[in-house]
């Protein structure tokens, strides 16, 4: 049976989710097929899309074992035999509904699907509501913030899937560059957050033309908010002057935390650029880096003995994970709390229920020390790409676990 961390979704927070087969990632959610089973639709297949020129898989729901609000896991061990396309007729959520208009009887234009509303009941995943309100469409855009503020501020505009008649297939789909116009338009009154989301979304140019229509004011604080790959591409296309100018209105904390996503010899020539005193705080907050990472972990984790079986551990695991900061891993130790491995939630899953955590767990653990830094657990979330990350002392005893979401917003310095 499947595990469903969620009850509801929205189609548009789905499609691209991560799908692993077991523990192994595969691709990314692009599709959902639907058939016609009673007065609502159930989803009955999932279209993957794969890297490198791999064939998509179509994957059906009965091999599904969990969806989380990140991940998307099935009970396939072959990828070949789901090789395979949608066959002729299949009715595809986001291909064929998504972004269409919807017409009236009289095939006047009156709305547009903006999203879909999933849920999931007796274990299955029905669509039951089509979502044509401009809430939804905001969403989609980055601008979440916003949205919720509109949302408290009106009903949103919705309509049972028992109300929805075939669409004509020469309807087109929504187009990209709407979201650009909308930009141009409302663009001064895009809260930083909101529109940084935005700017990630768009082409080079696209961003880049955006980014210099913005006040001085309003460019930094969206500039604070945008991840370091973007941040470092902005910085280089803007002159120099300009930008010093950008981290000059930014406070010291957020300026470090924006020249610390440049190599040294970019920031360091800025940082020249600035007041001598202003200079010296964020120098100063840069290096915070070197900070001990037992700062920044968290005893909100799940630890286990080895000889804990898996059944026990799904069985209670609403119950068990409810107040925990790190779910996604199980913590394998012995009495003395001496960390003997690690279960990713996906291992878990795809296990025997009779199994124990000893069996099924990976011995080979990589961990920091209680001495390590904040760098050094920035640098090794970037290498391995992990979650979360054990800390454990010389005894391998142990002592808190360290999240990415924690420090996900700290960006290590490029030398």
């Amino acid at each position: 049976m499947a595990v469903v961390l969620e009850h509801k979704f929205f189609l548009s927070e789905i499609i691209g989710r991560k799908v692993y087969l077991k523990s192994e990632r595969v691709g990314r959610l692009d599709d959902m097929l639907i058939v016609e089973t009673g007065k609502l639709p159930e989803v009955s297949h999932f279209v993957v899309d794969r890297p490198y020129g791999y064939p998509a898989l179509l994957l059906p729901w009965d091999k599904l074992t969990l969806i989380s609000n990140t991940e998307i896991v099935f009970d396939v061990t072959d990828a070949i035999e789901y090789e395979r396309a949608p066959a002729e007729g299949s009715i595809l959520l986001r291909s064929h509904i998504l972004d269409k208009k919807i017409l009236d009887m009289d095939d006047h234009e009156v709305e547009v699907v903006y999203d879909i509303s999933l849920v999931f009941q007796s274990g299955k995943l029905y669509v039951s509501e089509v979502d044509f309100s401009r809430q939804r469409l905001l969403r989609r855009m980055g601008l979440r913030k916003l949205s919720n503020w509109i949302s408290e501020q009106r009903e949103g505009k919705t309509v049972s899937w028992l109300y929805v008649q075939p669409l004509p297939e020469h309807i087109g789909t929504f187009k990209g560059h709407v979201k650009l116009s909308v930009l141009k338009e409302n663009i001064s009154d895009i809260h930083p957050v909101d529109l940084a989301d935005i700017l990630e979304e768009l082409e080079g140019d696209q961003r880049l033309a955006v980014f210099k229509e913005l006040e001085p004011e309003h460019a930094a604080d969206t500039l604070e908010e945008v991840e370091p790959r973007v941040q470092r591409e902005l910085i280089r296309a803007i002159e120099k002057r300009d930008a010093a100018q950008l981290i000059s209105a930014m406070g010291p904390v957020q300026a470090a935390d924006v020249l610390a996503a440049l190599p040294t010899v970019e920031a360091d020539e800025l940082l020249q650029m600035l007041d001598k005193d202003v200079a010296a705080k964020i120098q100063r907050i840069i290096d915070h880096h070197d900070e001990n990472i037992l700062l920044f972990s968290t005893q909100q984790f799940m630890k286990m003995l080895e000889r804990t079986q898996v059944k026990e551990v799904m069985t209670n695991f609403r119950e068990v994970a409810r107040d925990m900061e790190v779910i996604m891993y199980a913590y394998v130790t012995d009495e003395h709390e001496t960390l003997k491995g690690v279960v990713d939630l996906r291992e878990l899953i795809a296990a025997e229920p009779d199994q124990t955590l000893g069996e099924i767990m990976t011995d080979h653990v990589i961990s920091l020390n209680p001495e390590s830094t904040l760098r050094d657990a920035v640098d090794m979330f970037a290498r391995y790409d992990f979650r979360a990350i054990p800390i454990v002392d010389e005894q391998e005893k142990l002592l808190a676990v360290v999240s990415l979401r924690d420090i996900r917003g700290i960006k290590p310095r490029l030398d």
